[in-house]
């Protein structure tokens, strides 16, 4: 037995076999959401009908005059009084004429994937302003070379879904400037779905052009748009946002896929009450949804309804809280009731390093997000210091927390063969354990997530090993891809022909 071992490699084969790709992944994006219900069904019905009042009787403020034309349209009321009103019915039509599932399309096609429904994908978003450092171990001014670095390391993850950009490039002043160079690094160094922001509307054309140049020629983007656009078309409490709303008519115009994004702050821009706070920020989202329906009933819109909590005695953002939590997955509770393709934010901790309070924040805000059924959850890669600093580190710690979120979500399946009836009676009246079974052995790789991250040695082993964290491990795991994996997604002809359009700065 000994020589048959040793021929197959023994323990030191197993385990790097179980560290190449499996064969079966036990635990890919996708899996099914919805479990966790953090409110009845009267409650959501309480919480909607509130919505619909406050659409119907106060309405929404500063609506550009565009928009409120196209509103006055399609059945809103205008009140006289520098506020537009939208009936229930008005509101119940645009629901039932939303898009319930469309494609985030890759531009590889295999990385595309389907929003809506119960299914559940990690994804990123944000605005870090500051980088941690993996020398210094400190925050210092995110540039464009961090955002071009973060976008080629997400490339390798497999449970981020797609890639917005999660940090700002400080050192580009120019707003155009700045739009442009961020979508040039989107393309040149992933292949995933992809997600930019729009500072003005006049910005869409040419980057549009820039687009078409990947996609492979005049209006071959708007075919198959493998970018969708970020925008808050609501300043809470209940107005709209005239740039956000232009940007919102281009998107349309060029078919770029849009999340319209609210993201009201409780206690300071909604009610500090948890009911309160998601009526209000439902019908915000809801008016939203209203403003696409009066440009272009059924266009893609994932309901980005983003809860965001202050902290009331100090008016600092707390993006690692329970409340967080439990407001993130009511949200997309929710907007799954609704049957729109729900978008939120999970895993903002606040934590500045990468310890205790940075895991136990992640965990609890990702879970529960997941678990309440959220269709793309924004944020939940690489954020940390409450959105103002991102991390290489973060990112691939992120990833295997975002494993076993999703072996979580797949569950118990219960079957003949997993029941195990047969392995149960031949342990007992054999060996007396489950060790080397045929049973074990399938269920292993099948039913099993092996991080690659995570440290399940004995303290003496951990030591002998050099006595890591968690911290030092994802550092040496980060700088790995950031030296071995450097893609260019666009072709010489491409690049060179987006250089000679446009000012690309790296």
């Amino acid at each position: 037995m000994a020589g048959q071992r040793s021929k197959r490699g023994g323990r030191k084969g197993r385990l790097a076999q179980r560290a190449a790709k499996p064969a079966f992944d036990p635990c890919p994006p996708g899996q099914i959401g919805g479990m966790y219900k953090p409110l009845g069904e009267a409650d959501l019905r309480r919480i909607y009908d509130t919505a619909l009042d406050l659409l119907e009787k106060l309405g929404i403020g500063e609506v550009p005059e565009r928009l409120r034309n196209d509103l006055l349209a399609v059945g809103a009321v205008d009140n006289g009084r520098g506020r537009v009103l939208f009936p229930p019915e008005l509101v119940e039509e645009a629901i039932d004429q939303a898009a319930k599932t469309f494609t985030l399309h890759g531009r590889d096609p295999k990385r595309s994937i389907e929003v809506g429904g119960n299914k559940v994908y990690f994804g990123t978003g944000g605005a870090a302003v500051q980088t941690l450092d993996m020398e210094s171990a400190l925050y210092r001014p995110s540039t464009l070379k961090d955002l071009h670095d973060f976008t080629r390391l997400q490339d390798t993850l497999a449970n981020i879904s797609w890639f917005t950009r999660c940090c700002v490039a400080t050192d580009v002043p120019d707003n155009f400037d700045l739009d442009v160079n961020t979508v040039f690094a989107l393309l040149k160094n992933t292949t995933k779905p992809t997600a930019t922001s729009f500072t003005l509307a006049e910005y869409v054309a040419p980057i549009v052009e820039m687009l078409d140049i990947a996609a492979g020629g005049p209006g071959e983007f708007a075919k198959r748009p493998f970018m969708k656009a970020h925008i808050s078309p609501m300043i809470s409490p209940m107005r709209y946002g005239e740039d956000a709303v232009d940007v919102t008519y281009a998107c349309i115009k060029h078919n770029i896929p849009i999340s319209c994004i609210t993201a009201a702050q409780a206690g300071a821009t909604a009610p500090a009450t948890l009911a309160g706070f998601l009526a209000q920020s439902l019908a915000e989202t809801l008016a939203a949804l209203l403003m696409v329906h009066a440009i272009l009933p059924g266009f893609p819109m994932v309901f980005s309804n983003w809860p965001l909590v202050i902290d009331l005695r100090t008016g600092a953002f707390s993006g690692g809280s329970g409340e967080t939590a439990v407001l993130n997955a009511a949200s997309a509770q929710l907007s799954n009731w609704l049957g729109l393709p729900s978008g939120v934010a999970c895993s903002m901790t606040d934590a500045k390093a990468i310890d205790a309070q940075y895991g136990m924040e992640k965990g609890i805000t990702s879970m529960a997000a997941a678990l309440a059924g959220g269709n793309l959850l924004y944020e939940s890669s690489g954020m940390t210091a409450s959105l103002l600093g991102a991390s290489f580190e973060a990112f691939v710690l992120d990833d295997e927390m975002h494993s076993n979120t999703y072996r979580a979500l797949r569950g118990v399946e219960v079957t003949d063969e997993n029941l195990g009836f047969d392995a149960i009676c031949d342990a007992v009246l054999g060996d007396g354990h489950f060790l080397g079974g045929q049973h074990t052995h399938a269920a292993m790789e099948r039913d099993y997530f092996y991080p690659t991250l995570a440290d399940r040695a004995e303290p003496r082993t951990w030591a002998e090993n050099g006595a890591q964290d968690a911290w030092s491990r994802a550092r040496a795991r980060a700088d790995e891809i950031l030296r071995d994996h450097n893609p260019s997604y666009l072709t010489p002809e491409q690049e060179e022909a987006i250089r000679s359009r446009f000012n690309i700065l790296i």
